[in-house]
This record gives structure tokens, sequence and C-alpha cells, in this order.
């Protein structure tokens, strides 16, 4: 049924978006609130949740599924209680996502469909997403790479097929989704078939103020030489890392851009250690897929700073990669890269809100 009013509400790291799409995917509410953290950080959601009567189905955006949710579940008790058990998986993520959840499943009692960045990502070959470390631990625990932003991948993954007038099937993609947290996916024939991200969102990319990966034997040798337990890392890695780590004055590229121009060297480093980890993984990503068709940019960095697109498309010449003026031109969804061109840049607005909405309604259409 695409008649369907469907509530998206998007709970991301920095970030609680809300977005009420009527039956033609037209956004007829827009909010975006403060993050949640804690009772306190529920007052503004409560006070938007109040004032919507028309609402058919509610879609969350829960980023970690851990092996339990492998594509998206109308939500219940059960599955409420099994997704509070994930929240250590992501702990920035799942928790505030979870409180939201069991605010809007008491203010409004019609169908909630939770969706899993994670999904997406489910089904990449086995040797993508295995880790190298002892079968106990992948067997009893579940380690193994699930991948994130699955949602953005997919959907970025498909508006960049119709902007280049091509077929899915066949088509070599990578996404680059940056934002506070970032990743990329290689997506061929439709489906993800490796990604940056591994276990937990702290994998991968240098991010705002995440590290991405680092070497597992400098953790160890913090635990032992510097006496530093797992909050204390947890912590540091997941808030005092990345570009703000790095620069000691911010985590937005556009403000180290600026702070790099006016002469701050570690400005400059920061933004050189996130462009060379980016560049590096598109490589990777393009191997995986045995080939670049599509380049995409999308999330807030990747949409809307065209001199991060243009250094890091200069660093990728090899690959055929290439922009011209486009790249400087307004904001949205547009083909960047010349006429021509043997590889297609993209830039693409995220919306994880129609995937969302399509997944609502197909699972609140079901028998």
């Amino acid at each position: 049924m695409t008649g369907r009013r469907v509530l998206v509400l998007n709970t991301g790291s920095n970030s609680l978006k809300v977005r009420l799409l009527d039956g033609a995917d037209d956004v007829c509410l827009r909010a975006d609130l403060p993050p949640v953290s804690g009772p306190s950080g529920m007052t503004p959601l409560d006070e938007q949740l109040a004032t919507l009567s028309d609402v058919d189905v509610v879609g969350h955006r829960i980023v970690h599924g851990g092996s339990r949710f492998r594509t998206s579940v109308v939500v219940d008790d059960a599955v409420e209680a099994d997704l509070d058990a994930l929240g250590e998986l992501a702990p920035l993520h799942n928790p505030p996502a979870l409180a939201v959840l069991r605010a809007a499943r008491r203010m409004l009692p019609v169908p909630h469909v939770a969706c899993f960045d994670t999904a997406f990502h489910a089904g990449i070959p086995a040797e993508a997403a295995t880790f190298a470390v002892p079968a106990e631990w992948r067997e009893r625990w579940g380690l193994r790479r699930y991948g994130f932003h699955g949602l953005s991948h997919g959907y970025a993954s498909r508006r960049a097929a119709e902007l280049t007038g091509r077929q899915l099937v066949g088509l070599r993609v990578v996404v680059c989704h940056l934002g506070a947290g970032a990743s990329l996916c290689a997506v061929v024939d439709g489906r993800s078939v490796d990604t940056t991200m591994g276990f937990t969102p702290l994998d991968g990319l240098v991010m705002a103020t995440r590290s991405g990966s680092l070497d597992p034997g400098a953790l160890l040798w913090l635990q032992r030489h510097a006496g530093l337990g797992p909050d204390e890392m947890e912590d540091a890695l997941e808030h005092r890392s990345g570009l703000l780590g790095l620069s000691g004055i911010g985590d937005s590229p556009g403000g180290l851009y600026a702070a790099a121009d006016a002469g701050s060297e570690r400005a400059r480093l920061a933004l050189d250690v996130y462009l060379h980890r980016l560049c590096a993984s598109v490589a990777a990503m393009a191997t995986a897929a045995a080939g670049l068709d599509v380049l995409v940019f999308t999330g807030g960095v990747g949409e809307h700073c065209p001199r991060l697109r243009a250094e890091a498309v200069a660093r990728l010449g090899w690959l055929n990669v290439t922009v011209g003026g486009r790249n400087d031109s307004g904001y949205g969804d547009a083909l960047i890269s010349p006429d021509g061109a043997p590889v297609s840049v993209c830039v693409v607005e995220a919306r994880e809100d129609l995937a969302i909405a399509a997944e609502c309604r197909r699972l609140a259409s079901a028998p």
C-alpha cells in the first residue's frame, strides 16, 4: 500500500532527523533535533511527537542489527528487548535510537519498523566479512564485519544509477558516505560486496571524532604500559580522536580548511590524514568491485565540501576519476564529472528517509 504516511526517526551520532513523508514520498514535516542523551534529551522529541496525529507507520533507523537482524522488522516487545541487548555494539547510536523508539511507541500507537544499517551488508562475501581471529571468537561472539550506513549506501547507489542513466546490473559503484561518521561501500549489481566499517562503527575511515582503523597492538600496548582501561580507551577513540584529535581545534573539514588556509599546520595534517585514508580505501573498494564505473559522494561532508571532493579526486586520478566545474555548482543530486568521463562522479543527497519509508510500506502492507 503506497499511500501510507510514514514518520521517519533517523537517530545519528550527533543528530535526530524527523521526517514525515506522504504517500508520494514528499516531505511534509522536517525537523532536525538535538541528539538524545538521557531523559532530558527526550523533551524536544516528545514535543514534536505530540503534534502528530495523521501517521500510519513509524520507521526507525537502527545502526547495528548484530547477527539477529539481517533485514527490517516490525517492532514488538520481543524485538525491543533484543535491540536493547545490542546496545554495546554501537554505543553512540543504538542506545539513543532505542530511547527514541520507546518514546515513539508510547506516543504513537501505530506499527513501528526497525530498519538496520547493517542489513545492506548482510550478504557480503565471506572473504570480506570474516576476521582472521580464532574460530572460537567468531563462533561464540559473532565477530565479523557487519558494516554500517547501509541505508545510505543502498539508496545512493540506486540514485547514482539513475543519474548516470545506467542499470544497476553490471554497475560497479563505490559510495563515500562522509559525515560525522564515515564509511565506504563497494556495490556491484546493486549489492554490497565490501565496506570499510567492521564489527562496530569505529572501524575504517578517519571520522569527525572517531579514530577509524588502527593497529590493535597499539591498544594492547596502551593497556599494558599506560594503564588505560576499556572505558577510557572507548571515550578517547569515539569522542576525542579523528579530525578533532588530529587538529586539536575542530572536527569539520570546512572549518579545518579555513584554519589550514590561515596557517594551521595541524589542521592541514588532519585533512591530509583524512584524505590519505579515504583515497586508499576507495582503491580498496574498487578492487573489491573488480573495477569502478561510478564514484558517489554523499553525507553532510560528501555533499557540502566541494574542496574536499576535488582534493580526493585529484589523488584518485590514476583510477580515471576526474571532476570539472560542476563540482563547485550548488547542492543536491548532480553528476559532477565531465561529459564522456570514463568514471562517473556523482553527488547524492543522503535520503535514508526514503529507504526507510519504502521498508515501512513493504512490511506494514504484508499479510
